[in-house]
Protein backbone atom coordinates (compact mmCIF):
# COMPACT_ATOMS: atom_id res chain seq x y z
CA UNK A 1 0.00 0.00 0.00
CA UNK A 2 3.22 2.39 0.47
CA UNK A 3 3.50 4.41 -2.72
CA UNK A 4 7.24 3.22 -4.47
CA UNK A 5 8.80 6.47 -5.63
CA UNK A 6 9.67 6.85 -9.54
CA UNK A 7 11.48 9.88 -11.47
CA UNK A 8 9.63 10.91 -14.59
CA UNK A 9 12.74 9.69 -17.15
CA UNK A 10 10.61 11.50 -20.16
CA UNK A 11 7.62 13.16 -21.18
CA UNK A 12 6.43 13.03 -24.39
CA UNK A 13 3.03 14.71 -25.97
CA UNK A 14 0.99 12.01 -28.19
CA UNK A 15 -1.62 14.80 -28.74
CA UNK A 16 -2.93 18.07 -28.05
CA UNK A 17 -4.15 16.92 -24.41
CA UNK A 18 -2.62 13.35 -23.82
CA UNK A 19 0.73 12.77 -22.67
CA UNK A 20 2.97 9.65 -22.32
CA UNK A 21 5.42 9.24 -18.90
CA UNK A 22 8.15 7.26 -18.93
CA UNK A 23 9.41 6.53 -15.06
CA UNK A 24 12.07 4.88 -13.90
CA UNK A 25 12.05 3.39 -10.47
CA UNK A 26 13.97 4.55 -7.42
CA UNK A 27 12.90 1.52 -5.57
CA UNK A 28 12.16 -1.67 -5.81
CA UNK A 29 11.17 -2.59 -9.48
CA UNK A 30 7.75 -3.78 -10.42
CA UNK A 31 6.05 -4.88 -13.81
CA UNK A 32 2.52 -4.61 -14.83
CA UNK A 33 1.35 -7.17 -17.41
CA UNK A 34 -0.21 -5.94 -19.89
CA UNK A 35 -4.05 -4.83 -19.24
CA UNK A 36 -2.94 -4.28 -15.78
CA UNK A 37 -2.91 -1.00 -14.17
CA UNK A 38 -1.05 0.86 -10.96
CA UNK A 39 -2.12 4.11 -8.80
CA UNK A 40 -0.01 6.57 -9.69
CA UNK A 41 0.16 9.43 -6.84
CA UNK A 42 0.86 13.16 -7.63
CA UNK A 43 2.94 14.64 -4.41
CA UNK A 44 0.32 17.08 -2.33
CA UNK A 45 -2.54 16.68 -4.99
CA UNK A 46 -3.79 12.56 -4.72
CA UNK A 47 -4.15 9.12 -6.96
CA UNK A 48 -5.25 7.35 -9.67
CA UNK A 49 -5.82 4.24 -11.52
CA UNK A 50 -4.03 4.08 -14.80
CA UNK A 51 -2.94 1.17 -16.97
CA UNK A 52 0.33 0.38 -18.53
CA UNK A 53 0.78 1.62 -21.89
CA UNK A 54 4.13 -0.28 -21.73
CA UNK A 55 5.58 -3.26 -19.99
CA UNK A 56 8.18 -2.34 -18.11
CA UNK A 57 11.96 -2.29 -19.80
CA UNK A 58 14.67 -3.99 -18.41
CA UNK A 59 15.30 -1.39 -16.42
CA UNK A 60 12.01 -1.22 -14.96
CA UNK A 61 10.86 2.14 -16.46
CA UNK A 62 7.19 2.11 -16.76
CA UNK A 63 5.07 3.58 -19.08
CA UNK A 64 1.46 5.23 -19.08
CA UNK A 65 -0.37 7.39 -21.55
CA UNK A 66 -2.40 10.23 -19.56
CA UNK A 67 -5.15 12.20 -20.40
CA UNK A 68 -5.88 15.13 -18.11
CA UNK A 69 -9.23 14.60 -17.43
CA UNK A 70 -9.31 16.16 -13.60
CA UNK A 71 -6.70 17.60 -10.93
CA UNK A 72 -5.00 14.85 -10.39
CA UNK A 73 -4.44 13.39 -13.99
CA UNK A 74 -3.59 17.21 -14.48
CA UNK A 75 -0.95 17.41 -12.35
CA UNK A 76 0.37 14.08 -13.57
CA UNK A 77 0.51 15.21 -17.07
CA UNK A 78 2.19 19.10 -15.66
CA UNK A 79 4.76 17.13 -14.51
CA UNK A 80 8.62 17.70 -15.91
CA UNK A 81 11.72 14.95 -16.21
CA UNK A 82 13.18 14.72 -12.92
CA UNK A 83 9.98 15.11 -11.06
CA UNK A 84 8.89 12.59 -8.50
CA UNK A 85 5.45 10.31 -8.73
CA UNK A 86 4.70 7.55 -6.44
CA UNK A 87 3.34 4.15 -7.94
CA UNK A 88 1.42 1.48 -6.13
CA UNK A 89 1.08 -1.87 -7.50
CA UNK A 90 0.09 -3.43 -10.05
CA UNK A 91 -3.25 -4.67 -9.59
CA UNK A 92 -6.05 -6.30 -11.22
CA UNK A 93 -6.48 -8.84 -14.57
CA UNK A 94 -4.22 -8.85 -17.76
CA UNK A 95 -5.55 -9.54 -21.04
CA UNK A 96 -5.90 -13.25 -21.58
CA UNK A 97 -2.57 -13.51 -24.41
CA UNK A 98 -2.09 -17.01 -23.30
CA UNK A 99 -5.07 -18.38 -23.40
CA UNK A 100 -5.41 -16.90 -26.60
CA UNK A 101 -2.50 -18.52 -28.15
CA UNK A 102 -3.71 -20.59 -31.40
CA UNK A 103 -6.25 -17.97 -31.76
CA UNK A 104 -7.52 -14.93 -34.69
CA UNK A 105 -7.17 -12.18 -32.47
CA UNK A 106 -9.35 -8.80 -33.08
CA UNK A 107 -8.35 -6.12 -31.04
CA UNK A 108 -10.81 -2.74 -30.95
CA UNK A 109 -9.63 0.29 -29.56
CA UNK A 110 -11.75 3.45 -28.65
CA UNK A 111 -10.11 6.87 -28.75
CA UNK A 112 -7.59 6.69 -25.25
CA UNK A 113 -8.54 2.87 -24.83
CA UNK A 114 -5.43 2.04 -27.02
CA UNK A 115 -3.25 2.78 -24.40
CA UNK A 116 -4.33 -0.20 -22.58
CA UNK A 117 -4.09 -2.29 -25.80
CA UNK A 118 -0.92 -1.32 -26.55
CA UNK A 119 1.44 -3.78 -24.36
CA UNK A 120 -0.70 -6.51 -25.97
CA UNK A 121 -0.94 -5.17 -29.36
CA UNK A 122 3.22 -5.02 -29.05
CA UNK A 123 3.68 -8.73 -26.86
CA UNK A 124 1.49 -10.34 -29.60
CA UNK A 125 3.66 -8.74 -32.60
CA UNK A 126 6.84 -10.19 -30.75
CA UNK A 127 5.07 -13.37 -30.34
CA UNK A 128 3.86 -13.19 -33.82
CA UNK A 129 3.89 -17.33 -34.66
CA UNK A 130 1.78 -18.22 -31.35
CA UNK A 131 -1.22 -16.52 -33.13
CA UNK A 132 -3.63 -16.64 -36.09
CA UNK A 133 -4.71 -13.96 -37.49
CA UNK A 134 -4.32 -10.39 -35.91
CA UNK A 135 -6.62 -7.62 -36.88
CA UNK A 136 -6.07 -4.32 -35.19
CA UNK A 137 -9.31 -2.06 -35.33
CA UNK A 138 -8.51 1.86 -34.22
CA UNK A 139 -11.25 4.56 -33.84
CA UNK A 140 -10.86 8.66 -32.50
CA UNK A 141 -12.85 11.30 -32.66
CA UNK A 142 -10.72 12.99 -34.98
CA UNK A 143 -7.27 12.68 -37.02
CA UNK A 144 -5.40 14.81 -34.01
CA UNK A 145 -6.52 12.72 -31.46
CA UNK A 146 -5.08 9.32 -32.76
CA UNK A 147 -2.22 8.11 -30.25
CA UNK A 148 1.03 6.72 -31.00
CA UNK A 149 0.82 7.98 -34.63
CA UNK A 150 4.50 6.62 -35.79
CA UNK A 151 3.84 3.19 -34.13
CA UNK A 152 0.84 2.69 -35.89
CA UNK A 153 2.54 3.36 -39.20
CA UNK A 154 5.09 0.51 -37.88
CA UNK A 155 2.25 -2.23 -37.51
CA UNK A 156 0.29 -1.30 -40.47
CA UNK A 157 3.52 -1.39 -42.58
CA UNK A 158 3.43 -5.02 -41.39
CA UNK A 159 3.04 -8.18 -43.20
CA UNK A 160 1.88 -10.05 -41.15
CA UNK A 161 -1.36 -7.68 -39.55
CA UNK A 162 -4.20 -5.50 -40.47
CA UNK A 163 -4.60 -2.22 -38.89
CA UNK A 164 -7.44 -0.40 -39.81
CA UNK A 165 -8.10 3.03 -38.68
CA UNK A 166 -11.32 5.39 -38.60
CA UNK A 167 -11.82 8.82 -37.00
CA UNK A 168 -15.39 10.24 -36.36
CA UNK A 169 -14.73 13.24 -37.98
CA UNK A 170 -11.71 13.97 -40.52
CA UNK A 171 -9.64 16.99 -41.31
CA UNK A 172 -7.58 17.78 -43.79
CA UNK A 173 -5.20 15.79 -44.95
CA UNK A 174 -6.99 13.15 -43.51
CA UNK A 175 -7.66 10.43 -46.45
CA UNK A 176 -8.56 7.33 -44.42
CA UNK A 177 -11.84 6.11 -43.49
CA UNK A 178 -14.29 8.06 -41.48
CA UNK A 179 -16.78 6.58 -39.21
CA UNK A 180 -17.21 4.48 -36.16
CA UNK A 181 -15.07 2.05 -35.27
CA UNK A 182 -17.47 -1.04 -35.27
CA UNK A 183 -17.52 0.26 -39.18
CA UNK A 184 -14.12 -1.65 -39.15
CA UNK A 185 -15.33 -5.18 -38.32
CA UNK A 186 -16.87 -5.80 -41.74
CA UNK A 187 -13.46 -4.90 -43.17
CA UNK A 188 -11.77 -7.37 -40.83
CA UNK A 189 -10.58 -10.66 -41.52
CA UNK A 190 -11.07 -13.09 -38.97
CA UNK A 191 -12.64 -16.48 -38.47
CA UNK A 192 -15.45 -15.84 -35.31
CA UNK A 193 -15.52 -19.46 -34.65
CA UNK A 194 -11.80 -18.96 -33.82
CA UNK A 195 -11.38 -15.63 -32.52
CA UNK A 196 -10.64 -13.52 -28.89
CA UNK A 197 -11.74 -10.12 -29.22
CA UNK A 198 -9.86 -7.72 -26.90
CA UNK A 199 -12.15 -4.38 -26.58
CA UNK A 200 -11.13 -1.15 -24.80
CA UNK A 201 -12.76 2.05 -24.79
CA UNK A 202 -15.72 4.43 -23.73
CA UNK A 203 -18.23 2.23 -22.07
CA UNK A 204 -20.65 3.00 -24.76
CA UNK A 205 -18.29 1.82 -27.37
CA UNK A 206 -17.56 -1.12 -26.12
CA UNK A 207 -20.95 -2.53 -25.53
CA UNK A 208 -21.99 -1.39 -29.72
CA UNK A 209 -18.19 -3.10 -30.36
CA UNK A 210 -19.19 -6.52 -28.61
CA UNK A 211 -22.81 -6.48 -30.13
CA UNK A 212 -21.24 -6.29 -33.54
CA UNK A 213 -18.53 -9.03 -32.49
CA UNK A 214 -21.67 -11.47 -31.09
CA UNK A 215 -23.82 -10.39 -34.14
CA UNK A 216 -20.82 -11.49 -36.59
CA UNK A 217 -20.67 -15.23 -34.52
CA UNK A 218 -17.81 -14.51 -31.58
CA UNK A 219 -18.77 -16.28 -28.54
CA UNK A 220 -19.73 -13.92 -25.68
CA UNK A 221 -17.22 -15.76 -23.14
CA UNK A 222 -13.95 -15.04 -25.85
CA UNK A 223 -14.73 -11.66 -26.04
CA UNK A 224 -12.94 -9.16 -22.80
CA UNK A 225 -13.47 -6.03 -22.38
CA UNK A 226 -11.50 -3.16 -19.97
CA UNK A 227 -13.94 -2.45 -17.47
CA UNK A 228 -12.88 0.99 -14.84
CA UNK A 229 -14.82 2.42 -12.46
CA UNK A 230 -13.74 4.57 -9.20
CA UNK A 231 -10.87 2.56 -8.32
CA UNK A 232 -9.46 4.08 -4.90
CA UNK A 233 -7.26 1.05 -2.81
CA UNK A 234 -6.24 -0.99 -5.77
CA UNK A 235 -7.19 -4.30 -3.31
CA UNK A 236 -10.65 -4.29 -3.10
CA UNK A 237 -11.49 -3.28 0.19
CA UNK A 238 -12.86 0.20 -0.15
CA UNK A 239 -15.54 -0.90 -2.62
CA UNK A 240 -15.63 2.53 -4.37
CA UNK A 241 -15.45 0.03 -7.85
CA UNK A 242 -17.84 -1.92 -7.29
CA UNK A 243 -20.04 -3.36 -9.85
CA UNK A 244 -22.56 -6.21 -8.46
CA UNK A 245 -20.84 -8.81 -7.05
CA UNK A 246 -17.38 -7.52 -9.22
CA UNK A 247 -14.20 -5.17 -7.57
CA UNK A 248 -13.18 -3.99 -10.86
CA UNK A 249 -9.65 -3.00 -9.25
CA UNK A 250 -9.63 -6.97 -7.96
CA UNK A 251 -11.56 -8.80 -11.16
CA UNK A 252 -11.02 -6.47 -13.33
CA UNK A 253 -10.18 -4.25 -15.02
CA UNK A 254 -9.83 -6.92 -18.01
CA UNK A 255 -13.14 -9.04 -17.54
CA UNK A 256 -14.56 -11.74 -19.75
CA UNK A 257 -18.18 -10.46 -21.52
CA UNK A 258 -20.69 -13.13 -20.61
CA UNK A 259 -19.53 -11.96 -17.12
CA UNK A 260 -20.02 -8.22 -16.98
CA UNK A 261 -22.46 -7.85 -19.99
CA UNK A 262 -25.65 -8.69 -17.36
CA UNK A 263 -24.10 -6.08 -14.46
CA UNK A 264 -23.78 -3.26 -17.65
CA UNK A 265 -27.75 -3.71 -18.75
CA UNK A 266 -28.79 -3.00 -14.42
CA UNK A 267 -29.41 1.08 -14.99
CA UNK A 268 -28.84 1.44 -10.76
CA UNK A 269 -24.94 -0.17 -11.30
Amino acid sequence: MTPLAHRVCARQPETHDTWTLALDPLEARIAPGPGQFVMLYAPGVGEIPISSSGEADARGVLTHTIRPVGAISTALCGLEEGSLVGVRGPFGTSWPLDEARGSDLVIVAGGIGLAPLRPAIRRVLARRSDYGSLSVLIGARTPDDLLFVGELEQWRARLDAEVLVTVDAATPPWRGRVGLVTTLLAAAAFDPARTTALVCGPEIMMKFVARALLDGGVAKRHIWVSAERNMQCGVGHCGHCQLGPLLLCRDGPVVRYDVIEPLLRVREL
